[in-house]
C-alpha cells in the first residue's frame, strides 16, 4: 500500500517511515521546503514538499495515496508566536484529513500525545479513558494537540474519517536531530547542565516502540478509538541516574522546590523574548512538572499486540547517537 507520512524528516516520523518501508509499504514523505533532510536521505521513499500551513500542498501530497500517516506537528514547550502552533498543528491537522477524505484515503492514524491525556489523582498511571477537559490543557503544545485530536474525533464521527488515533508518550532514542525537549535532557545531562532535578515523572519509551506502535494501529486499529503508545514510567531522578550511568559521570543529588523556580523561569522568558533564544526553563515546564506524567499502554498491548523495551535501552540508544553525532 502507497502511504503518506508527514514528519519524516522529525524524530518521531523518521522511526514511522522506517518501520512502514520495512512492513512493506511504498512510503511518500511530505517534507517542508528548506527543511533538514538528513533522516530520510537513506530511504527508498519519494519526497514531495509541502506545508501543514498550505492546503493546496497537502491535497498534492495525499493524491494517489491509500494510507496517511499524521506524525508531523509543531513540538516546542516555549512558544514565543503561539499562532503558529496552532496554525500547524489544528488548522494543518484539519486541512490534512480534509484532504485525505477527498482523495479517497482508505487507512488513517494520526499521532496525538499522551498529553491530550488525564491524569490520576492518585498518581496511578492513567489510560485513554481518564477524564481531561480542555481546561487541562497546560501550554500552548498542550493545547493545540487537545484540540487538533478534538478536529480528528469529530470528523470520524461526522465525516466517517477511517482514523485511529495513537497518543506516544515520552518517546527516546536515535536521529533526534532537532533535538525535541525530551532530548535536550539528554544532550544537557550529558554536558553536565543539569545538576539538580524535580519531583515529577515519565513514560519513557524507544522511539522505534512507539513506530511500530504505528504499524500495528495502522494494521489492526479500531476506527475512532485511541492508543498510549507508551513505555516505562520512571521518575525525572530515576531518568536522570540512567543518563549518568550511560555518560560515566555522577547523577544529581539535589532536589529543587517547584515553586521557588517561577521567579528564574519567568526572567528567563522574558529574556527569551528579547533575544529570541529559547529558555532552559519555562513556566510551563514548572506547571507540568507538578504532576506525575504515567501512564498505561495496557489497551494497545491487548487490542494491538503492542510492546515495549526497558526505558535503560532508549537511553542508551539516545545516548550512544548523541554522543556520535557531536551534540555532547
Amino acid at each position: 500500500m502507497k502511504v503518506l507520512i508527514t514528519g519524516a524528516t522529525g524524530f518521531v516520523g523518521a522511526a514511522v517511515a522506517r518501520h512502514f518501508l520495512k512492513a512493506g509499504h511504498e512510503v511518500r514523505c511530505l517534507v517542508r521546503p528548506g527543511s533538514d533532510r538528513r533522516n530520510v536521505l537513506d530511504l527508498h521513499s519519494e519526497l514531495v514538499e509541502g506545508r501543514l500551513e498550505d492546503e493546496a500542498s497537502l491535497i498534492n501530497a495525499v493524491k494517489g495515496c491509500e494510507g496517511l500517516l499524521h506524525v508531523a506537528a509543531d513540538y516546542r514547550i516555549w512558544v514565543p508566536k503561539p499562532k503558529e502552533m496552532y496554525q500547524a498543528n489544528v488548522v494543518g491537522t484539519g486541512m490534512l484529513m480534509e484532504a485525505a477524505l477527498k482523495a479517497g484515503v482508505k487507512r488513517i492514524v494520526y499521532t496525538s500525545s499522551v498529553a491530550t491525556l488525564g491524569h490520576n489523582k492518585d498518581g496511578t498511571p492513567a489510560d485513554e479513558d481518564t477524564p481531561v477537559t480542555e481546561s487541562d490543557m497546560i501550554g500552548v503544545y498542550k493545547h493545540s494537540k487537545f484540540l487538533a485530536e478534538d478536529v480528528v474525533r469529530k470528523m470520524i464521527i461526522e465525516q466517517k474519517l477511517p482514523c485511529v488515533i495513537v497518543n506516544p508518550s515520552t518517546p527516546i532514542g536515535q536521529r533526534d536531530i532537532k533535538p525535541t525537549p525530551t532530548g535536550r535532557i539528554i544532550v544537557d545531562s550529558v554536558r553536565g547542565r543539569i545538576p539538580a532535578y524535580l519531583d515529577t515523572g515519565l513514560n519513557v519509551v524507544h522511539v522505534d516502540d512507539v513506530a511500530n506502535g504505528h504499524v500495528l494501529a495502522f494494521q489492526k486499529g479500531k476506527i475512532g478509538q485511541r492508543y498510549i503508545l507508551g513505555g516505562e514510567n520512571l521518575s525525572l531522578e530515576q531518568i536522570l541516574g540512567m543518563i549518568a550511568v550511560e555518560a560515566g559521570f555522577n547523577p544529581p543529588r539535589i532536589k529543587l522546590p517547584r515553586d521557588a523556580l517561577f521567579p528564574i523561569a519567568y526572567t528567563m522568558q522574558a529574556i527569551g523574548r528579547i533575544t529570541g533564544i529559547e529558555p532552559m526553563l519555562t513556566v510551563d515546564a514548572l506547571k507540568m512538572a507538578a504532576k506525575r506524567m504515567y501512564f498505561s499502554s495496557k489497551k494497545a498491548e491487548v487490542q494491538l499486540g503492542y510492546t515495549h523495551r526497558p526505558a535503560r535501552e532508549a537511553i542508551h540508544d539516545a545516548t550512544l547517537w548523541f554522543k556520535s553525532n557531536g551534540y555532547c
